[in-house]
Parts: structure tokens; C-alpha cells; sequence
């Protein structure tokens, strides 16, 4: 079964995010890819502490959000989308404290899944946090999905977002491509082609 996470970082459940979210949810189900919907911007999410701890035992220490319940789930979800409001021309502080964790975490197990960043903004801002967040999935080795448009809507209400046709068709397509990709990877996958070749990770610092 192909299944696609798709996480909310807005404040409000069924906000302007979630209607983006659920027009990427309408694309993926035109193609027979099956989507969740997670609200986790609505949560006290804790921001990670760079202890260390879930080097020794695959969890985080902080146990207050879903975070370890997302984790422990990864390998369940054939690809990924992150959708947050524009605060400050940046993610929102709940999506933003969760990705670090959750990255640092399971990146690995996410690796080679298609992954793509929604946001939605009354009006600007789009550009920076849609790098934001891209950002964590070029450090995971994940294919980026695109659309025809950068991947935003706009407006202040669910009505407003409603009347952005262009902004809606966007994320339709985005849906769209991204189950594609989901086929052709599990295709690839049975005819025999092997992901590419790990290489053993290579640490350097730039201080002597």
C-alpha cells in the first residue's frame, strides 16, 4: 500500500494549511495514493536539546508530542509532505521544533521517499520558508517533488485560500506528480533496479 504523511504545522487544525494540505491529498487520491493528514501545529512541541539521546535508544527523550509516534511509523509512509503558515517569513516555531527532531531521529529510514513543503501566507514570505523546509530534505537524501508553480497558496481565511484557483491547482499537481514518482520508485523497484550505493559518511570541520 502507498501511503503519503502529510503533517500540518499551522495553530488551526482546518486553517489555510490544512485546505492546501487536503488539495495535495485530492491529487494523490486521483492517482490511487492513499494520504493522512497530521495536525501538529496545535501542540506544544518541544525544540530539540541536542543531547544525544536519541543516538542510544531511537527515541526522543521528550515524550509530550508526536514526534516518537511519527517515528515510529516512518517506514509506513512511501512519501512525505510538510505544509506551515509564514511567520515571520519562516515556518512556524510547532513544525520547525518537530521536523528537527523528527530528522534527527529517522532520516535515514526517509531516505529515497519523495518528500515536498507547502505554505500558505496572506501575502509574502513564501519564498524563505518553502527553502526552510525544503532544506530538510535535501540534507535526507529525499527526492524533492515540484509543481507547476512554487508550492503556496494565499490568503488569511480558508475562504480566501478557496478563491486562489491557481494556488489550489498547484497543489493538485503537486499531488499528482508526487504519486507519480511514488510508482515509478516502487516500479523500479520491481524490475530490479538497486537504489544507489551508500557510502560510508565522510565528517569534516573547518576548524584546524
Amino acid at each position: 500500500m502507498m501511503k503519503v504523511l502529510l503533517l500540518n504545522g499551522s495553530p488551526h487544525k482546518e486553517g489555510c494549511t490544512y485546505t492546501a494540505l487536503a488539495e495535495v491529498a485530492k491529487g494523490l487520491a486521483q492517482q490511487g495514493v492513499e494520504s493522512e493528514i497530521l495536525h501538529v501545529g496545535g501542540a506544544n512541541v518541544s525544540g530539540c536539546m541536542a543531547c544525544g539521546g536519541c543516538r542510544k535508544t531511537g527515541k526522543c527523550v521528550f515524550n509530550n508530542d508526536e514526534v516518537n509516534a511519527v517515528a515510529e511509523r516512518i517506514e509506513e509512509y512511501s512519501g512525505f509532505v510538510v505544509g506551515s503558515p509564514v511567520h515571520y517569513a519562516a515556518a512556524s516555531g510547532a513544525i520547525t521544533s518537530f521536523l528537527d527532531r523528527l530528522f534527527y531521529i529517522c532520516s535515514s529510514k526517509m531516505a529515497l521517499k519523495p518528500g515536498a513543503a507547502i505554505v500558505s501566507c496572506r501575502r509574502a514570505g513564501t519564498s524563505a520558508t518553502l527553502d526552510q523546509l525544503n532544506k530538510y530534505f535535501t540534507i535526507a537524501n529525499m527526492p524533492v517533488v515540484s509543481s507547476q508553480y512554487w508550492n503556496m497558496v494565499h490568503g488569511s481565511t480558508p475562504e480566501e485560500v478557496k478563491k486562489d484557483e491557481e494556488g489550489l491547482q498547484t497543489m493538485r499537481v503537486l499531488g499528482r506528480n508526487m504519486a507519480w514518482l511514488i510508482r515509478s520508485i516502487e516500479a523500479g523497484k520491481n524490475a530490479g533496479i538497486a537504489p544507489p550505493e551508500r557510502e560510508e559518511r565522510k565528517w569534516t570541520n573547518f576548524i584546524r
